[in-house]
């Protein structure tokens, strides 16, 4: 009964992260980290020019979105797997 409590205050809480934003900055838009660096650098030195390009460039921004998110799936689960073997062996070692 305590894990299940738990796991409900946490995904209510999960659901508060996510709206409030959304709720008091509804019109706002969410750019990422790369677009606004680019903006600094570009006040900072009008005449930088990159050096370096993208190897694979997404068509769209929703592909670009889905590639970020399979990357998030495989670390979040890899990350997920070795803290479950250390849970485990843990376990193993304290049996004995």
């Amino acid at each position: 009964m305590k894990t299940s409590k738990t796991n409900l205050i946490l995904f209510l809480l999960i659901i508060v992260i996510v709206l409030v934003p959304l709720i008091f900055m509804g019109d706002s838009e969410f750019g990422g980290a790369d677009g606004e660096a680019e903006g600094v650098i570009l006040d900072i030195n009008p005449d930088y020019e990159p050096w370096a390009e993208p190897i694979l460039e997404p068509p769209s921004g929703e592909i670009e979105s889905l590639l970020f998110s399979v990357q998030v799936a495989i670390g979040a689960g890899t990350i997920g797997y070795i803290l479950g073997m250390f849970r485990e062996k843990k376990k193993v070692v304290d049996n004995r």
